[in-house]
């Protein structure tokens, strides 16, 4: 299934107030649910956006603050689902995107794998990346930062 379809169905799923929607295209099916049914499972994935709030430490020391959140620097591109981040279709595959490639709108800039599917992220505007927040292979959660791109 098409990932610009399941941003959609995210977003139609915000703005109805509707709890949950399956969707199935052939062989191919979505479900999307505002309320897990498995909340251990959240809370263990929990710890992985850890690093992101020690990072403003620093500012608590007296340093200047212009790191404390990744939008600061620039516009972010977030996950738009939980999944497995990989910044290459394979080990042996060189990256998608290093820090300074210049991307278009459209172009892939990782992967991630959600329930055994590979979904390409693709870049929404167009810009250099200038800073890469996960590590490859970490879990990501939905709306995380993933890159800074300006």
């Amino acid at each position: 299934m098409d990932i610009r379809k399941v941003k959609k169905l995210i977003e139609l799923l915000e703005e109805s107030g509707v709890a949950e929607i399956e969707i199935k295209e052939g062989e191919e099916s979505v479900r999307i649910s505002r309320h897990s049914q498995q909340p251990p499972m959240m809370q263990a994935a929990a710890p992985a956006p850890a690093p992101q709030p020690a990072a403003p430490a620093p500012a608590a020391s007296g340093e200047p603050a212009p790191r404390e959140t990744p939008e600061a620097r620039g516009k972010t591109i977030n996950s738009p689902m939980v999944g497995t981040f990989y910044r290459a279709s394979s080990p042996d595959s060189s990256a998608f995107v290093e820090v300074g490639t210049t991307v278009s709108k459209g172009d892939t800039i990782c992967i991630i794998e959600a329930m055994k599917m590979f979904n390409q992220i693709e870049a929404e505007v167009d810009g250099t990346i200038k800073e890469i927040l996960v590590e490859n292979g970490q879990p990501v959660e939905y709306d995380q930062p993933l890159f800074v791109i300006e």
